[in-house]
């Protein structure tokens, strides 16, 4: 009896919903059909789209064909076919790189790594002469495994690894080695501003520098002499140039490197885009500009002359380096230690209307 009564009921009642929702299907059809004749006549999908619309529709079937405005449902299948298609395409890729891995080179022993990392750090040889060093004890590995091996043990065949590394390099020629490189600051004129240009010279062993009077006209008269009043600062203070580097910046004229080789000292010019190279010098740039010139207004060459005299003799005789055990470059020996000092004992000096500061201790 309770069958008879309910079951029509249930029917009844799902009979409604699926009205209603046909009747809300039918709406959004018509909308949509609305909306699309307002769009072009053809609408491009991005991938991530397409894969939105295959998600929500895949499982409906040809049912889909009366919902579509978009693209067609040839279209649709399309895209179907293309995704299993790149599916199985990923999957055999990697059922053949498994193969390779399995049927490849057998993994190289920890003893044999153990020795590539030790011939590299006894000798610093290149992964060319680690091959042919392995050769010679027997050992048959690829280049890339020898690569492997010293770039997982943080010994990459880098500039700065080896031997003859570039820090072994400048710590050979640090005592007759030179570095140069334009230092350029804003000066106000009656017709504008202009750049001034400037010639800073580091001597790599001791950090002393040298920098150059100023000029507005960089030309080859003008750089020439400074090449010479460089040479005679150099010998003044007994550090003449064996070898002097500079970048490629065309202001470097040829006269200017024909002056400095005439007193027998090589010029070794830097490769392109690599300022890492002139790393002291840049450095040094850094430093007059940051805690010197970007505090001044110039108004003449002659004040810039003045500030630059200034700052040399600070960066040599005043201020302190890390390089130098953090004493001014000049320093030979470091002063008397003690464990304790009056105030009344400590002095100050200033320059440059005590922009520049430097504390002394007063003689006992």
């Amino acid at each position: 009896m309770t069958k008879r009564i309910l079951y029509p009921l249930f029917n009844l009642l799902g009979s409604l919903t699926r009205q209603e929702m046909a009747r809300q299907v039918a709406y959004l059809k018509a909308e949509n059909k609305v909306l699309r004749e307002r769009l072009p006549a053809r609408i491009y999908t991005t991938e991530n789209e397409r894969k939105r619309l295959i998600r929500a529709g895949r499982k409906l079937g040809p049912q889909l064909q009366d919902l579509m405005s978009i693209v067609t449902y040839q279209s649709f299948r399309r895209w179907i076919r293309d995704i299993e298609a790149e599916r199985e395409k990923a999957v055999e890729e990697n059922s053949t790189a498994k193969a390779k891995q399995d049927n490849g080179r057998p993994k190289t022993t920890d003893e044999v790594r153990e020795l590539i990392i030790k011939i590299k750090l006894e000798y610093g040889y290149g992964y060319t002469k680690l091959l042919q060093e392995l050769a010679k004890l027997g050992i048959k590995v690829s280049r890339q495994t020898v690569k492997n091996v010293l770039v997982k043990a943080g010994l990459h065949d880098g500039p700065n690894t080896g031997k003859d590394s570039w820090d072994a390099f400048l710590k050979r020629h640090a005592d007759t080695m030179w570095q140069c490189d334009y230092l350029t600051k804003p000066m106000w004129t009656s017709k504008g501003i202009i750049d001034m240009f400037i010639i800073v010279f580091i001597h790599i062993g001791t950090r002393r520098i040298w920098v150059s009077s100023s000029t507005a006209s960089p030309d080859s008269k003008w750089v020439a002499q400074q090449g010479r009043n460089f040479l005679m600062h150099a010998e003044d203070i007994g550090q003449e140039p064996k070898l002097l580097m500079h970048d490629r910046d065309t202001k470097f004229t040829k006269e200017f490197d024909e002056i400095i080789k005439s007193t027998g000292c090589e010029i070794k010019q830097t490769p392109i885009m690599s300022p890492n190279l002139q790393a002291h010098v840049e450095r040094v740039v850094q430093t007059l500009k940051h805690e010197v010139l970007n505090e001044f207004v110039v108004v003449s060459e002659k004040h810039l002359n003045h500030i630059c005299r200034e700052a040399q003799t600070w960066y040599n005789n005043e201020r302190g380096h890390s390089a130098r055990e953090n004493l001014p470059p000049s320093w030979g020996n470091h002063p008397e230690e003690v464990q304790t000092i009056k105030l009344k004992d400590v002095a100050c000096s200033t320059r440059l209307g005590g922009l520049l500061k430097h504390y002394w201790r007063r003689a006992a």
